[in-house]
C-alpha cells in the first residue's frame, strides 16, 4: 500500500509539472499565432497512445511512455526529428518564420511557467503554513563518524561556513557540500575553533544520509503524568548527567545506556542548579523513563497574504540558488555528486507514505524549480539548447541551418539518454545495496 501511495504521488506530481511546462510553450506559441500541431502528456512512441482528442488545429493526447511530454510546434526542429515538414515553403503560422525574440519567448515559456508555478506554490506554503525550522544559533550537533573525520565533535555548535552563517540546522549538510566550504568555525565548550574542510571528502558527505544529527541535551522539560516516574521528583530544568554511574550528555547517549536497565530501577545523577542529586528512576521494558526533553529553539514565522509574497519570492530564490550549486557540484566528477543523481525511483522515495498536502506542495515546488533549471542548461534537446542558438542568432544576425539544428538535436538527445541511464543505474544500485 505504501508503494502504491508513493507511486500515485509521483505520477500525479510529474504529470502536473510536465503539463505546466508544455503549457508554457503552448501559450506563448498561441500568443504569437504559431500553430501547435500536438500537445501530449507522456510520449506516444510508435503512434501508440492511451487517449487522443482534437481541439482546433491541435491534437491533444496521452502517450504510453511516461518519461515526459512534448508540444510539437509547426516549423520547429524538435525531438520528433520531423524534417520533412521543413522541406515545404515556410508558412506565416510556422515557428521558423517568426522573429528571433518571439521564438526565444516560445522556447523559454516552459521554464518561465515552471518558475512561476514554484513561486505561487511557495507563496501558498508561506501564507497557509508559514515557516518553521530548528534554529542553528542554539543547536548542537551529534557527529556521525564522517563528521568526526572532518574534525567535528558531538556537542559542537557550528557558527559559520567560511563567511556564511547557517540559520536552518536541517540545511547544514547541504550547505557544507554546496558551498565548497574551506573553513568551518565551531564553538566547542567555551572555545572557538576553525576546522579545515577536506574537499576530497565532499563526495562522502553527499552520500551520507545524516552527517549532523541534532544533539538533544538530556534536560527535563516535563514528566509524563502516566509514566513510570511521575512521582520520582524530577523537575523541569533538571539535567541528567548519568544513569547507573554511566555518563550521558545527550539523549542519543542515553538510549544505549537505558536499554541495559530495561524493566529495572536505576539511579540517575541529576544536576539541579548548583546541586547534584541522586534520583531513583524506573526504566520501562522499552528502555524509557517517561520524560520529555527540552527541545532546541524552533523558529516559527506566520505570514498574511501580503507578507507571503516576498517570503515566497525569497524561498524561490534560495531554492534556485541551492539547485544551481548542486549542478556545479555535478559538473565536478571529483565531488562524486554524479552518484546522487536519481530517476523517478529516487523521487518516489522523497514522497511521504501517507498523503500530506503540505509536503506534496513542497516537493512539487522543488521539482518545478529543478525542471526549470535543468531545461535551462545549454544542451541541444533541452529548451536551453534552443535558447542558446536563438541568442546566437540575435547577437550575430546569422540563423543556424535546419541541418545543423537537427544534428545538434541528435547529440543532445544522446546526452539526455545517457543522463537517464546514469540516474536509473544509480537508483538500481541503491536498491540492490540498500
Amino acid at each position: 500500500m505504501v508503494v502504491f501511495i508513493k507511486a500515485l504521488q509521483v505520477v500525479l506530481a510529474l504529470s502536473l509539472l510536465i503539463l505546466i511546462h508544455e503549457l508554457g510553450h503552448f501559450v506563448w506559441a498561441k500568443i504569437f499565432g504559431i500553430r501547435v500541431e500536438k500537445f501530449y502528456l507522456f510520449f506516444d512512441v510508435g503512434g501508440v497512445r492511451l487517449a487522443r482528442w482534437k481541439w482546433g488545429e491541435t491534437e491533444f493526447g496521452i502517450g504510453w511512455l511516461p518519461l515526459g511530454g512534448y508540444c510539437k510546434i509547426a516549423g520547429m526542429v524538435d525531438e520528433s526529428m520531423d524534417l520533412k515538414s521543413l522541406e515545404a515553403a515556410p508558412q506565416a503560422w510556422e515557428f521558423r518564420t517568426r522573429p528571433a525574440w518571439q521564438r526565444l519567448l516560445v522556447m523559454a515559456g516552459g521554464i518561465l511557467h515552471n518558475l512561476l508555478f514554484a513561486l505561487i506554490a511557495y507563496c501558498c506554503i508561506m501564507g497557509i503554513w508559514g515557516e518553521r525550522y530548528i534554529s542553528n544559533r542554539t543547536a548542537q550537533i551529534y557527529a556521525s563518524p564522517l563528521a568526526e573525520e572532518l574534525g567535528f565533535r558531538t556537542g559542537d555548535r557550528i557558527l559559520r561556513f567560511d563567511e556564511y552563517e547557517p540559520e536552518d540546522f536541517a540545511m547544514l549538510q547541504a550547505d557544507l557540500a554546496r558551498r565548497g566550504v574551506q573553513n568551518a568555525r565551531v564553538l566547542r565548550g567555551t572555545d572557538t575553533l576553525d576546522l579545515y574542510m577536506d574537499q576530497s571528502l565532499i563526495g562522502d558527505v553527499l552520500q551520507t544520509p545524516v552527517l549532523f544529527d541534532l544533539a538533544i541535551p538530556f534536560v527535563v522539560d516535563s514528566v509524563a503524568a502516566s509514566g513510570p516516574n511521575a512521582r520520582s521528583g524530577l523537575r523541569h530544568g533538571d539535567r541528567i548527567a548519568a544513569f547507573g554511574g554511566q555518563p550521558v550528555s545527550f539523549l542519543q547517549d542515553a538510549r544505549g545506556v537505558l536499554s541495559a536497565f530495561a524493566g529495572r530501577e536505576t539511579e540517575a545523577l541529576v544536576l539541579r542548579g548548583a546541586d547534584s542529586l541522586c534520583v531513583p528512576v524506573q526504566v520501562d521494558t522499552a528502555g524509557r523513563i517517561g520524560v520529555y526533553m527540552v527541545m532546541p529553539e524552533i523558529v516559527t514565522r506566520q505570514y498574511d497574504f501580503f507578507g507571503a509574497i516576498p517570503a515566497g519570492l525569497r524561498l524561490t530564490r534560495e531554492t534556485i540558488g541551492g539547485y544551481l550549486r548542486d549542478l556545479k557540484l555535478l559538473a565536478r566528477p571529483s565531488s562524486g555528486a554524479y552518484k546522487s543523481v536519481g530517476s523517478f525511483i529516487a523521487i518516489g522515495q522523497v514522497f511521504p507514505a501517507t498523503w500530506n498536502g503540505y509536503q506534496f506542495l513542497q516537493i512539487i515546488a522543488l521539482l518545478s524549480v529543478m525542471l526549470a533549471v535543468m531545461n535551462l542548461l545549454p544542451i541541444p534537446g533541452l529548451d536551453g539548447g534552443h535558447i542558446l542558438f536563438t541568442l546566437y542568432e540575435i547577437l550575430t544576425g546569422r540563423k543556424p541551418s535546419d541541418r545543423f539544428l537537427a544534428g545538434a538535436q541528435v547529440v543532445g538527445m544522446v546526452l539526455i539518454f545517457a543522463l537517464m541511464f546514469l540516474a536509473f543505474g544509480n537508483d538500481i544500485g541503491r536498491l540492490l545495496h540498500g
